[in-house]
């Protein structure tokens, strides 16, 4: 278990994006259950380390992530050239998409009651949207949705994570 912990360990260090159990194991040749069974004994000793990182499930897989109390310290090493965040008008549509996805820009633009083409170019230029498929009607407008960027960005594990919406709905 210990040389399967630290394979995992090693294929988590390395990689830039989570990664899934089922890939863990093809790559290690172990089981998903002892993948699985690893993971979770990784996950408690950093835990327990009290280190600067801890191993979190994300995005349907796993990554090494540093604690959050480490932000700053972060930040610091990592000034960001652009930092400019998402507009407002970005801000809204990347909501519509990651509620109603998979949906069309004629839906975002009817929820909003504005064109969303300058935030929708903003969203697919920074990876948070995609093209995910064609409606299958007249023009076949194109679908979108959210990627495993978003998710990433946002600390999600899946979309289930998303908190709810109001009672009364807005989107």
């Amino acid at each position: 278990m210990q040389e399967l912990k630290a394979s995992i360990e090693a294929l988590l260090f390395a990689a830039p994006e989570p990664m899934s159990e089922k890939a863990l194991a093809e790559l290690t040749g172990a089981s998903i259950k002892d993948v699985t069974a690893a993971l979770r004994e990784l996950q408690d000793e950093y835990q327990d380390r009290m280190g600067g990182f801890l191993l979190y499930p994300l995005a349907g897989g796993w990554q090494l992530r540093t604690r959050e109390e480490f932000a700053e310290l972060i930040d610091k090493l990592h000034r960001p050239v652009n930092n400019a965040g998402l507009s407002p008008a970005a801000l809204e549509t990347l909501a519509i998409i990651a509620y109603k996805q998979p949906v069309t820009r004629a839906v975002m633009e009817r929820i909003r009651g504005v064109r969303v083409d300058s935030a929708l170019q903003s969203l697919l230029e920074r990876g948070l949207v995609e093209e995910v498929g064609r409606l299958d009607e007249p023009g076949r407008p194109i679908l979108y949705g959210t990627t495993t960027k978003f998710l990433i960005h946002l600390g999600l594990n899946s979309l289930d994570d998303l908190p709810p919406l109001p009672d009364e709905e807005v989107l």
